[in-house]
């Protein structure tokens, strides 16, 4: 391996944009950004991006927050603090704070770079590297920085590899022979094959590469255009496209696998039902997505807690968690669990069953609940006897129902109920 001076990354800073509400998740961002919101049994979905950065070998990193972003600042204070400034190595937190206009909040992606160029301008980088906070993957940008290298392009735009039928809700390449993007498409009705498979399109990750003087020179003309959304996706990379080089980077050639034969892993948890879906997966017996990598961990805030402890043996009073993930803190007492992932500090009490339920930090499940198919936020209190999963036209009076049927479970809404009762 070529030692750290040579790497790209070492001469390269991370720009995470975690601005973004995420009002597809529903209640779930009402306290919370995107980013911030909880994944895995113990990370938050911004820890993928910034733990990508970290592996890659780039030490220079910033975060553009915007909407409700306290816990998300929080979170990177407690569990990204370990970086030196007498190492030249920084995680800078940039909130929207009026710095170039009393008026003026950051109004697009790229305007969020451009508000903070003198503070880019003070890492002394040679390469941006541009990342969506709200994705879960592991990828190696080192690789992505060789290949925006060697291509000689103006920007360098990750793409994922998707069924041309399932493109239309990205943003879209175009591209010839030798990957040189022709042409972006945002949500086209008929995506464009690639040279080499007609079948499938090249989809964005809202992941790009750049020379730090020609994105500054850039940002700095953007800025002036008053007809521009000042949006990367929308105006810096088809005015790149038509007007310079812009190249596609596919994902499977930078992917983080667990083995040579595993796929190439990347989910949007934006909606209720792909975070549930994505979660529940990760108790497979081989799930796709490897958190126990050592050689490419997911870095995170860790609470210090005790092991999850598991009372009660008896019929209909045991406490078992099978095909399950348990973190941290909780006590399993009496109650059976499958095929669920419970966050840290979660307690579930006698005769209460779990099936495919996503339990966020500190819940507590009381006696003869039966939950089936439910997402729970942070630190809600499930009464006694509660039954969800079992009757949806029920539940729907109370809580949010998917169209897929996963319920999505708040305190307010057990309030709600409860009053109503």
């Amino acid at each position: 391996m070529a030692d750290r001076g040579s790497r790209l990354s070492s001469r390269s800073m991370a720009f995470v944009l975690a601005g973004g509400r995420g009002s597809r998740l529903r209640e779930l961002t009402d306290n919370r950004v995107k980013p911030a919101v909880y994944f895995g049994g113990k990370t938050r979905i911004i820890d993928f991006a910034l733990s990508n950065a970290l592996n890659s070998g780039i030490r220079k990193i910033s975060v553009a927050t915007q909407y409700k972003a306290h816990s998300l600042i929080r979170h990177c204070q407690r569990g990204w603090n370990f970086f030196r400034a007498e190492r030249n190595e920084f995680l800078d937190i940039l909130p929207a704070s009026q710095r170039v206009d009393e008026n003026k909040w950051y109004l697009g992606t790229a305007d969020a770079v451009t508000q903070n160029i003198d503070i880019v301008d003070s890492y002394g980088v040679d390469y941006v590297v541009i990342l969506a906070g709200d994705h879960i993957y592991k990828m190696d940008y080192e690789i992505m920085l060789r290949h925006h290298v060697d291509s000689g392009a103006d920007v360098t735009v990750g793409c994922l590899t998707v069924p041309r039928e399932e493109a239309t809700a990205f943003g879209v390449m175009a591209v010839d022979k030798d990957d040189r993007i022709t042409s972006f498409l945002e949500k086209p009705k008929d995506p464009p094959g690639t040279p080499d498979d007609p079948s499938v399109a090249l989809a964005s990750m809202g992941i790009y590469v750049f020379s730090w003087p020609f994105l500054r020179e850039l940002l700095v003309e953007d800025a002036e255009k008053p007809d521009s959304a000042h949006d990367f996706g929308g105006d810096l990379i088809p005015h790149i496209v038509k007007n310079g080089k812009a190249q596609a980077h596919r994902f499977e050639d930078s992917c983080v696998r667990h083995a040579p034969d595993a796929p190439a892993y990347w989910r949007d948890v934006g909606t209720v039902d792909a975070f549930w879906k994505a979660n529940i997966d990760l108790t497979d017996f081989a799930p796709e997505l490897d958190l126990w990598d050592q050689n490419w961990p997911i870095w995170t805030y860790s609470e210090i807690t005790p092991p999850a402890k598991f009372i009660h043996d008896e019929k209909d009073r045991r406490g078992l968690a099978v095909s399950s993930m348990v973190a941290g803190g909780c006590i399993i007492s009496g109650t059976e669990i499958r095929q669920s992932l419970l966050f840290t500090g979660c307690h579930t009490n006698s005769y209460a069953s779990l099936e495919q339920v996503v339990a966020l930090p500190k819940v507590e499940v009381a006696r003869h609940a039966r939950l089936h198919r439910c997402v729970i936020d942070r630190g809600v209190h499930i009464p006694e006897g509660l039954i969800v999963g079992e009757d949806i036209e029920e539940d729907k009076k109370w809580f949010r129902v998917t169209d897929s049927g996963v319920t999505l479970i708040t305190q307010k809404m057990l309030d709600a109920r409860a009053a109503a009762k």
